[in-house]
């Protein structure tokens, strides 16, 4: 249960950094553009790249005492960084504009538009195969499972919420103030995550 709660609030945590995928998702969901196609698309590509992060790199991960100090102190070490930042960039003024002006694409222009803006990411890749395949994989076999879905129940929960909510949060996510306590917040779990793999 434990790894289970750890996975939701590392994946929630990444997730939720204010990014390009993001600020894709909520203005599709504010403009009611292809919302559920677009949050689909998000899930399954979170899902799978999870699901690849934490079988790959728990298979020598946990066959190498050497790699799994290294995954836990690196995990470690890249949590705090992560933290710090959000924490940073919670001081820096953010919203996200919507063009309410510009022309609707088709289903097949807004899957290419997501596909591209997450697979071409190379933070979706650190996030999710490198930083929670490692942290996912220093676990025992049983709880390397449970960790992935917390992760994955995450990207579920997160996109759906972002993306079907944003027509009634548009004014909130439209205000500087609604992303710095996203920031906070990804910050406090980041550093709390942090000090518990050291600790594990």
């Amino acid at each position: 249960m434990q790894s289970y709660v750890n996975g939701l609030g590392l994946g929630a945590s990444l997730i939720m950094a204010i990014g390009a995928q993001n600020a894709h998702v909520l203005r599709m969901g504010i403009k009611r553009q292809h919302v559920a196609l677009t949050v689909a698309a998000c899930i399954a590509i979170d899902i799978v790249l999870i699901g690849l992060g934490v079988a790959g790199a728990g298979a020598m991960i946990q066959d190498s005492p050497m790699l799994l100090a290294a995954a836990r102190w690196g995990g470690a070490a890249f949590l705090l960084w992560y933290g710090l930042r959000s924490w940073r960039s919670m001081l820096t003024p953010k919203s996200l504009a919507v063009d309410a002006q510009s022309p609707a694409p088709d289903a097949r222009q807004a899957l290419l538009s997501v596909v591209a803006l997450s697979l071409l990411n190379p933070h979706v890749y650190l996030d999710t195969v490198v930083l929670l395949g490692s942290v996912g994989g220093s676990y025992p076999d049983g709880q390397r499972v449970s960790f992935s879905a917390g992760a994955m129940t995450a990207s579920m929960l997160w996109f759906t919420a972002l993306g079907f909510g944003a027509t009634r949060l548009a004014g909130v996510f439209g205000r500087p103030m609604a992303w710095k306590c996203i920031e906070g917040l990804t910050g406090a779990v980041m550093l709390t995550l942090a000090v518990g793999l050291v600790m594990n």
